[in-house]
């Protein structure tokens, strides 16, 4: 069933897309390099330290299109599938928020798992999956089963991203992150030193890949970040993924926030 979807216009000219009265994207139609939400940032930043160029990005999650309008800006004439099953939502966010000119952004009517299966083997440098349902990650895109179908996707030099909820001690985040290394063994996680800390219920995005990442460029980026961010590897991340059981082929959904659709925006 979709969602009452509404948009939200500021006095800078960005549009904030609600859903059932909660923000879920933000756009700056003049600027899309201007990424308001703090996991948004990361997201970009983790892409950032891929070669320049255009890339080959598939999208599991779309609302507002923010990310893949960035990606356009960014890396002019990046081919992009956006795999979004909310048919209502895509049609409003186009019809109001018109994407740029000459892009090559393809939005697909599907689930994220559903999409992923149809994808071509080695067709995509990046997969980034950022979809929530009733405020929470839903389960199968997080599953052993799911993460296997992102690595057969991906180049082998490519990077896929999960953007998560998690509670304070990131338990969930941890199986998620012994999970995916099981398939893609090089690994990192992003978020605030606020969540990393534990201090507050929020979102980390893990970076993913077959092969080794460019740990020196994403230290220096976060280190620069604009709000206060770390970075987890090596023996750090050792410690966070201690114990942690990877889920199985059905995955497990994020723990819900602490007020339903007050919490995130993407």
């Amino acid at each position: 069933m979709t969602e009452h979807v509404t948009l939200e216009w500021d006095e800078r000219g960005g549009v904030s897309v609600h859903m059932d009265g909660s923000p879920q994207s933000h756009v700056q139609p003049d600027d899309p390099t201007l990424l308001v939400f703090e996991y948004v940032q990361h997201l970009a930043l983790a892409i950032d330290a891929l070669p320049p160029g255009p890339l080959g990005v598939t999208h599991v999650g779309g609302a507002g299109l923010t990310l893949p309008r960035w990606v356009e800006a960014t890396r002019p004439g990046s081919p992009q599938i956006v795999l979004e099953p909310d048919e209502a939502l895509t049609a409003l966010v186009r019809k109001e928020i018109p994407l740029p000119r000459r892009h090559r952004i393809r939005v697909r009517p599907v689930d994220g798992l559903t999409g992923v299966r149809a994808l071509g083997d080695a067709s995509a440098d990046v997969v980034v999956t950022d979809a929530y349902a009733g405020g929470c990650v839903p389960a199968e895109l997080t599953s052993a089963a799911y993460v296997l179908e992102v690595d057969r996707v991906l180049k082998r030099d490519g990077m896929a991203l999960w953007n998560l909820a998690d509670e304070p001690g990131m338990r969930y985040v941890a199986r998620v992150l012994a999970t995916v290394r099981q398939s893609l063994p090089h690994v990192a996680l992003i978020a605030t030193h606020e969540v990393l800390k534990s201090k507050r219920f929020g979102n980390s995005v893990v970076v993913a890949s077959p092969a080794p990442l460019p740990l020196e460029r994403l230290r220096r980026d976060v280190a620069r970040a604009h709000l206060p961010t770390g970075l987890r590897e090596g023996a750090a991340l050792e410690r966070l993924v201690a114990g942690a059981k990877p889920f199985d082929s059905k995955g497990m959904q994020s723990p819900p926030p602490p007020e339903t659709g007050r919490w995130r925006a993407r």
